[in-house]
């Protein structure tokens, strides 16, 4: 019985953290002990290196494939973009942003708690931006980036994950001392293919071009299920009705189980 339990358990749990993701446009992000064995040089450079990170498979009407690979370590936010199917390269043109509302308070205005990260390919020297909503013009405005703030524009090789086929990619190292720790960011990405002059986002939005960053409001959320990006968020209300209840069926199927013995 407590077998059958358990099977309930998970299933339900799935389900409901599943159809809550699907609904809230929400991505997990986890951590890892390999993420500082990372090479940053714009690509996937060996079979492990993103392996023990979170992944979300972002695809598009017309074929085009982005995969996100995403991870926590010590006092970094670690995030690939690999653009599968960007076999058109672009050097110095095609670009990925990666955005995080600190506070997530789906602003509908970018605020000083709003950062954004741009990367270019082949180029390691990537921008740093902060919402400023004083401003009548350009929300976003550039600031001097953090020591420890790593990103690079790269061309996959033959020890890519996803295709042998040489196609843009991008990494981040994005330090908590501008983010802040939490385990519930507004997030976007977006990524900028020159060779079709599209731009290309989760969450999907209506987007002029890439330097049109949208508000805050119409973000996903970065959701830290392990809890280690503290503070007690949306995963773990989620999961504590799912307790009560296998609590309660517990005591239904075996009233003894919950007696304190004397």
């Amino acid at each position: 019985m407590k077998s059958l339990m358990l099977i309930v358990f998970i299933l339900f749990s799935g389900y409901i953290l599943t159809a809550y993701s699907q609904e809230h446009e929400t991505i997990m992000i986890t951590k890892s002990e390999e993420m500082n064995k990372v090479s940053f040089d714009g690509k996937w450079s060996f079979v492990t290196e993103w392996k023990r990170s979170s992944q979300e498979r972002m695809r598009y009407d017309n074929g085009t494939e982005i995969q996100l690979r995403i991870a926590h370590q010590d006092n970094f936010v670690y995030v690939m973009l690999n653009h599968v199917t960007d076999t058109k390269i672009d050097e110095n043109i095609d670009k990925a942003i990666v955005c995080f509302d600190t506070k997530n308070n789906k602003g509908k205005t970018l605020d000083s708690d709003d950062y954004c990260f741009i990367s270019t390919l082949s180029q390691n020297d990537g921008m740093v931006l902060q919402g400023n909503s004083n401003q009548t013009s350009d929300q976003l405005v550039e600031i001097d980036p953090h020591a420890e703030y790593i990103s690079i524009g790269g061309i996959s090789d033959e020890n890519d994950r996803y295709s042998k086929i040489p196609h843009s990619s991008f990494e981040f190292r994005i330090p908590t001392d501008l983010i802040g720790r939490s385990d519930n960011y507004g997030f976007y990405v977006a990524v900028y293919e020159a060779s079709s002059n599209k731009t290309y986002s989760w969450p999907e939005t209506e987007r002029p071009n890439f330097v049109s960053t949208p508000v805050p409001d119409s973000w996903g959320n970065l959701i830290s299920p392990d809890k280690s990006l503290p503070e007690f968020g949306v995963y773990q209300l989620v999961l504590l009705p799912l307790i009560i209840l296998t609590i309660v069926l517990a005591r239904f199927w075996n009233p003894q189980l919950l007696k304190v013995r004397n």
